[in-house]
């Protein structure tokens, strides 16, 4: 294989979701609050995903060892500027991730890294940190998940989020059971998945008001893409046609004929 055909083959492979599970990371925490915590981490792995954590012990831990032991991918985001920093300044682990990212940004500044590496967030239980993150995901407009019953402020989200009383397209789901979690925030992803960070796409709904006259339809879910917005293109036929999202060319890609013939029954009604 010739390196073009390698690159090639690379680049058509779709890559891997990044679920990042955030909660707590304290030393008391019941054991069957981290068995829930294990078997969320088996599911992610076991669909393929990529888990991140903050690279600490509890909860997060919990998940990152149950992803391990299915043979699943964890990369941890340290708030450490080294290994030792790692493991003798903030006590954390390097048991159950692959890869350890130092940021050396301390506790608060790993937590923006963290949210902004996930395509999906994950709340299981805690505290004050574990707050910050939801609202750091919140704000940006993630689809985030709550593994409910897992106490701390994983059974006070929707009180809070509610009392918030602001749309920032982000999509919560609440789910006390771990694998059906996984399987409904995949599902909501992969349908109404993200065409760029903080914008979740619903279609033409959810587009700000911009008008075919001066924008162009992604064919595949309907959102109307603002000039140059797009995430892919694509030529069929002497015609150029925009996505937002690769999942949305990929798509295409796989049935090209399906969305032309839609489109061209659409144009004649």
């Amino acid at each position: 294989m010739n390196e073009k055909q390698s690159i090639k083959s690379v680049s058509d492979d779709p890559m891997p979701l990044k679920i990042g599970v955030m909660g707590g990371a304290g030393s008391d925490i019941p054991a069957h609050y981290l068995d829930r915590a294990a078997r969320l981490g088996e599911e992610i792995a076991a669909e393929g995903c990529v888990m991140i954590t903050g690279a600490c012990p509890g909860l997060p831990l919990a998940a990152a060892q149950g992803a391990s032991k299915q043979g699943g991918t964890v990369i941890g985001i340290s708030p450490a500027l080294s290994l030792d920093e790692h493991a003798y300044k903030y006590g954390s682990p390097t048991l159950a991730h692959n890869v350890l990212i130092f940021t050396g940004s301390g506790l608060m500044g790993r937590e923006v890294v963290n949210i902004h590496s996930s395509d999906i967030v994950v709340i299981v239980g805690g505290r004050s940190g574990t707050l910050g993150e939801l609202a750091i995901a919140y704000d940006e407009g993630k689809l985030i998940g709550v593994l409910t019953g897992t106490g701390g402020i994983s059974d006070m989200v929707q009180s809070i989020l509610e009392t918030c009383h602001k749309d920032t397209s982000a999509r919560v789901i609440y789910n006390d059971d771990p694998q059906q979690l996984v399987n409904e925030l995949l599902e909501v992803y992969r349908n109404e998945h993200f065409r760029r960070p903080s914008v979740f796409c619903r279609g033409v709904q959810a587009a700000s008001p911009i008008t075919i006259a001066n924008g162009k339809k992604d064919i595949v879910c309907g959102m109307i893409l603002e000039p140059g917005s797009a995430a892919a293109r694509r030529e069929q036929n002497g015609s150029e046609y925009v996505f937002c999202s690769l999942h949305c060319a990929e798509k295409f890609d796989a049935q090209p004929s399906n969305y032309l013939e839609s489109e061209k029954s659409d144009s004649s009604l």
